[in-house]
């Protein structure tokens, strides 16, 4: 059986059409259809962020064997109950990519270009000629060197901008040259003009950007969060703002989602919100459901079994690998107990063959 956890006012994907027949398919929408759903379910496929209910239902998922996410990251999902089972965790990867790169360029050029107060004159019909700013020969550091970074940093590229990384560990990378360990951003923050979070959430990354981060950054610079709300501290953000110790920033992600009507984020000076929604490109969810090595495909084809170990059944799992660090063969299933040893939770983890991949396929029966 195969249950799908969504929003009430979410289409089903029509590719699960091919299932009928096949496997029993329960939709949920809320708690108590997800602890119902959940009770026979072999397979259950999450496709929205209402991972909260998956915990308070957990103790309901017996025979669970595979949790599939339409989105990227995964940290949500990676509560103490399911890092500590066998059930198998996959994601996404790689369908968002570009779409969160063109966003953050647009962030950038609007920054650049100051459209706030383009837009600002134009509804008062007020005509003042001004100068702005380039984006070329900027300095842009990018934190987080997997897929979405990768794409984040070639657009910068094309427009001119010079590129810096930091991710977990330091090292040179053909494609994004020196990367600096997230233990020594201080030495790099001080000459970035933009700063973009397209981190994970890890240990490592948690609170990352303090009261201390924003000193250490240029007055005229801006940051941008497309990562996750608990990497930046978001008191000492709303702090630097006032205080004009960095020039703005960018949130699309946020402690608490929705913001609160009440948070002063909303009329903050220098800030933009947006509410989780840098990745949601028109059409995402029917290229979600017609992508090839979408895990509704894999269950289609057959009745008795889903071969975890097949071409493309998720896309990558991690991204192109460094010296020591590998690469998962397309479709590889993240396993959530590994991914907490290893401590790479999320889009752009990059994790050890020995406890990420496994050369025999583990295999789920359709109930």
């Amino acid at each position: 059986m195969v249950a799908m956890l969504t929003a009430p006012d979410r289409p089903r994907p029509p590719a699960l059409e091919p299932l009928a027949g096949m496997a029993t398919v329960r939709y949920a929408t809320s708690l108590e259809q997800v602890a119902r759903a959940v009770e026979d379910a072999d397979v259950l496929l999450l496709w929205d962020f209402r991972a909260q209910m998956l915990r308070e239902a957990w103790l309901h998922a017996r025979r669970l064997r595979w949790i599939h996410s339409s989105g990227a990251g995964v940290d949500a999902v990676l509560f103490p109950e399911l890092v500590a089972s066998d059930v198998i965790l996959t994601n996404s990867r790689g369908l968002f990519d570009r779409a969160i790169a063109e966003y953050v360029l647009g962030l950038m050029l609007a920054f650049a270009k100051d459209m706030w107060t383009t837009a600002d004159a134009q509804r008062r019909r007020e005509w003042r000629h001004r100068e702005t700013e380039l984006l070329q020969g900027r300095r842009l550091l990018v934190i987080g060197a997997g897929g979405i970074g990768r794409a984040i940093a070639r657009l910068a590229r094309a427009v001119g901008m010079q590129v810096e990384a930091a991710a977990r560990t330091g090292r040179s990378d053909p494609e994004l040259g020196r990367i600096t360990a997230v233990a020594d951003l201080g030495g790099v923050l001080g000459g970035a003009d933009y700063v973009v979070v397209a981190a994970p959430l890890t240990p490592e990354t948690r609170g990352l950007f303090t009261a201390a981060a924003f000193e250490r950054m240029k007055p005229t610079a801006r940051l941008i969060n497309i990562g996750r709300g608990a990497i930046v501290d978001e008191a000492a953000l709303l702090e630097a703002l006032r205080r004009k110790r960095i020039a703005g920033a960018a949130l699309d992600v946020f402690m608490h989602e929705p913001l609160p009507k009440e948070h002063p984020f909303w009329g903050l000076p220098g800030l933009v919100v947006s509410p989780h929604m840098c990745g949601d490109f028109i059409g995402w969810a029917a290229a979600v459901d017609r992508n090839p090595t979408a895990v509704t495909a894999k269950i289609a084809k057959t009745r008795a079994m889903v071969p975890l170990l097949s071409t493309g059944l998720t896309g990558r799992s991690v991204s192109p690998g460094s010296p020591g660090i590998g690469r998962c063969p397309p479709g590889v299933p993240l396993r959530p107990r590994a991914a907490q040893r290893e401590g790479r939770q999320g889009a752009g983890s990059r994790v050890r063959h020995r406890l990420m991949w496994h050369p025999r396929p583990r295999v789920i029966r359709i109930g």
